[in-house]
């Protein structure tokens, strides 16, 4: 990507970061984002109905009025057209990437004009509850316990023969489902969108982005969308290929004016990459601090425990979120410093800031502790970006004071779900031995970056202050959460 790629894309990232936190993303997802996955696009459902017609379907643009004549030449049946959908449809495939990525970040609203189920089987595989609806009757329904809603404008593969795709169907479609259209103009209005794999000719969306395009003339909000750029094909002639650029920089221009920003990709897989930082940059907005403590070595008990509850403020000031599990010794430290923060001032810090998993300590199902509290950990880690590492000790059955093998369990699992790894090496026990561990094969954990390397070099060691350590982990958390 040339420079200009990357400032678009640089601008994207900040902006959509911001409004996830706020949870203020909507996604909009066409047939482009499940082909990768195996399904057809339109021209793809429509090419045996074209052949039927003695029509090429890579010569039509319209591919609406082609599925409209294959219902006039069947008087109006369109068993043909439900038959192509289930046949191309039906069948259950894998996921993307990016359906999975965009399951995975907290977006409340998806809307697609997609009939296949790849979207509401990426959110159940991770434990989602998605309201899923797309006949008018369940606008009005409300699924007990869901955290997201996913709209299908055009149906459902479970109801092929109230799929939208005729003509007739969409003439009928601002009378018979007046309420998406409703729905869709308000989130378009206070929602940030993203758009994937859309090519933007769908005749309902145009007409619903021009009234809110009307209403709110230069106010409206802004949105993205993902395109790839023109390529020259084999034999093009470069004439050909210069009037297809041209062509797509005029659309281009023609999407600000419903204020969506283009951003231009080189390959689809580009797509995957901008979506996977995208997810990366928010989730190091959250910090899980894993941390054990019987006793507090050299930094002694008051030192360590004014230390956690400081820096556990200063996460808070700094608009992070904390994921703590309310490690020994530690716990209570790390939840004042956060609570005092937040209830200084309430306006600007909120109680979401801190998100607490005290774990299970008596299992009487069928799971034994250690499964349990394994999946426990997991289950908590994935909602951060950033793990801090700090003491790591316990009492033995004997009374010996070890290191925390529960910790070395939350380095493994932060390390699996690409977490950043920030272990601080001057609180000695646990924290030292991942340090170390870390150390020894740095280009695998970050960048080769001098900063971030004095940085990690500067939190092992243990004559360093309380203050000056503080300062450290914040200025490093500082430059990994804006890569």
């Amino acid at each position: 990507m040339d420079k200009t790629d990357e400032v678009a894309i640089e601008s994207f990232l900040r902006e959509i970061t911001k409004e996830l936190k706020e949870e203020n993303v909507a996604i909009f997802a066409g047939a482009g984002l499940s082909v990768p996955a195996g399904y057809v696009n339109w021209k793809g459902l429509l090419r045996d109905i074209a052949t039927d017609l003695r029509l090429d379907v890579d010569k039509e643009y319209d591919l609406v009025s082609l599925a409209q004549y294959h219902c006039n030449e069947n008087a109006s049946n369109r068993s043909g057209l439900n038959k192509a959908l289930l046949e191309n449809f039906s069948e259950i495939v894998d996921s993307t990437e990016n359906h999975r990525i965009l399951a995975r970040l907290p977006i409340k609203s998806y809307w697609t004009t997609n009939y296949d189920k790849l979207i509401e089987n990426s959110l159940f595989e991770i434990g989602r509850n998605p309201d899923i609806k797309f006949t008018k009757s369940h606008l009005a329904t409300t699924k007990p316990r869901r955290d997201c809603i996913v709209y299908k404008m055009h149906g459902d593969i479970d109801h092929p023969n109230d799929a939208i795709l005729t003509k007739d169907d969409y003439e009928c479609y601002h009378k018979k489902m007046d309420q998406y259209i409703s729905t869709l103009t308000g989130e378009l209005v206070t929602k940030t969108f993203i758009f994937v794999g859309f090519s933007f000719t769908d005749p309902n969306l145009d007409y619903i982005l021009s009234r809110v395009r009307i209403a709110y003339d230069n106010g409206a909000r802004s949105h993205y969308c993902f395109l790839r750029k023109e390529k020259k094909d084999t034999n093009e002639s470069m004439a050909d290929f210069e009037y297809r650029k041209r062509k797509q920089e005029l659309f281009c221009a023609d999407l600000k004016r419903f204020s969506i920003k283009t951003i231009l990709v080189d390959e689809f897989s580009d797509i995957t990459e901008i979506l996977s930082r995208v997810e990366k940059r928010f989730r190091r907005r959250s910090i899980f601090i894993s941390g054990a403590a019987e006793e507090y070595g050299d930094m002694g008990n008051d030192v360590a425990l004014k230390f956690m509850h400081e820096l556990s403020a200063k996460i808070i000031e700094n608009n992070f979120q904390i994921v703590s599990g309310f490690g020994l010794g530690i716990g209570s430290a790390v939840i004042s410093g956060a609570l005092e923060k937040i209830y200084s001032n309430t306006q600007k810090y909120t109680s979401d800031q801190l998100m607490l998993r005290p774990f299970p300590q008596s299992v009487h199902g069928q799971t034994d502790r250690s499964t349990l509290w394994r999946k426990y950990r997991e289950d908590m880690e994935s909602y951060a970006g950033i793990a801090i590492f700090v003491f790591g000790n316990k009492k033995d059955s004997s009374g010996s004071i070890i290191e925390s093998n529960g910790m070395i369990e939350e380095f493994e699992i932060a390390k699996k779900l690409g977490l950043f790894i920030m272990p601080i090496a001057a609180t000695g026990y646990a924290s030292k031995t991942i340090w170390d561990i870390v150390n020894a094969d740095l280009d695998s954990y970050m960048e080769n970056d001098p900063i971030q390397r004095d940085l990690f070099e500067s939190i092992s060691k243990k004559e360093s202050s309380a203050e000056e350590l503080m300062k450290a982990i914040m200025k490093f958390l500082s430059i990994i959460t804006n890569k």
